[in-house]
């Protein structure tokens, strides 16, 4: 009986594949952390809220800003610069907001104002990761 099942669920499963309909698979743990209304899918606003909660943990000097040394592994110094308008050598909260809100555009290939598992897992999905989490 076991094996019959087994070979029942192998075949529904090749069927699915060559069908093109996606797998369901457990939401990752990133996702499972950003999107707060559960709908399967991050926004910017979702992505925002969590980067907003980063800076405040990574702002050990609660000087406000963000300097190379609390964004370190998050942001290389060539990408700070180049966030940083002022060029001060820090990034206030609005700053790095405005890296999240690029960073999510980069990897929302399809451009619906979300992504999904895939787009996460993007290289562009991926850095946005880095600065949100």
């Amino acid at each position: 009986m076991i094996t019959r099942r087994t070979g029942i669920l192998s075949s529904l499963a090749i069927i699915w594949s060559v069908l093109g309909w996606p797998a369901f698979a457990a939401p990752s743990r990133a996702m499972r952390s950003l999107d707060t209304d559960n709908d399967g899918t991050v926004d910017l606003e979702e992505a925002k809220k969590s980067a907003s909660m980063l800076f405040d943990k990574l702002d050990r000097d609660n000087d406000k800003t963000l300097d190379g040394r609390e964004l370190k592994g998050r942001l290389s110094a060539k990408e700070l610069a180049a966030a940083d308008p002022d060029k001060d050598g820090t990034l206030s909260k609005d700053e790095y907001l405005k890296v999240v809100e690029s960073r999510f555009k980069a990897a929302d290939t399809d451009n619906d104002g979300t992504l999904d598992e895939k787009e996460l897992r993007s290289r562009a999905g991926q850095a946005l990761l880095r600065i949100v989490q």
